[in-house]
């Protein structure tokens, strides 16, 4: 390898990088009715440190740190953003990865983009009505949907389902 093929390639990885940085800072904007459109400082006053670098600057928390992850209760997972419901807790499987997973959503729960962090593109999604980034979708979940929809438990909240 020559030293300025090298110094070439190391440059155009800087591009990339820079790129999808400044791309994953920009939640999309959303077209709902009930959009929840605040600013930055009305976002760090209404969220925790964690949830605001998760949902508003495409944070990602570490694997294994979520209570979601032993979540096994009837109910909803709502955006910790702004409560939009997104999964139902029959949607939730073991993925084994250390983050809450889900093979389905409910009905226009979401938005995707494509993400270029990791050089290979990837698709991200995010809340359709506060675009509060959630996680990255992957094609290795199980039956019926072949999804994993695999979500950062600190942008989720859970809400049990009330028995009659």
């Amino acid at each position: 390898m020559t030293r300025r093929f090298l110094l070439s390639f190391l440059s155009a990885l800087g591009l990339v990088r820079q790129s999808a940085t400044a791309d994953a800072a920009a939640p999309p904007p959303s077209t709902r009715a009930d959009a929840l459109t605040l600013t930055d400082a009305q976002w760090k006053q209404r969220l925790t440190p964690a949830q605001y670098d998760v949902l508003r600057n495409a944070g990602t928390e570490r694997p294994g740190s979520s209570a979601l992850n032993a979540e096994k209760r009837p109910g909803r997972f709502v955006c910790a953003g702004c409560a939009l419901p997104l999964f139902d807790a029959s949607m939730k499987f073991e993925s084994g990865t250390g983050w809450p997973s889900f093979f389905a959503t409910l009905p226009d729960a979401f938005v995707t983009t494509t993400d270029f962090k990791m050089i290979l593109p990837r698709t991200e999604y995010h809340c359709a009505r506060c675009g509060g980034h959630h996680g990255h979708v992957f094609n290795d979940g199980p039956r019926p949907s072949g999804k994993r929809y695999c979500n950062n438990g600190v942008a989720l909240n859970f809400i049990e389902e009330k028995k009659a």
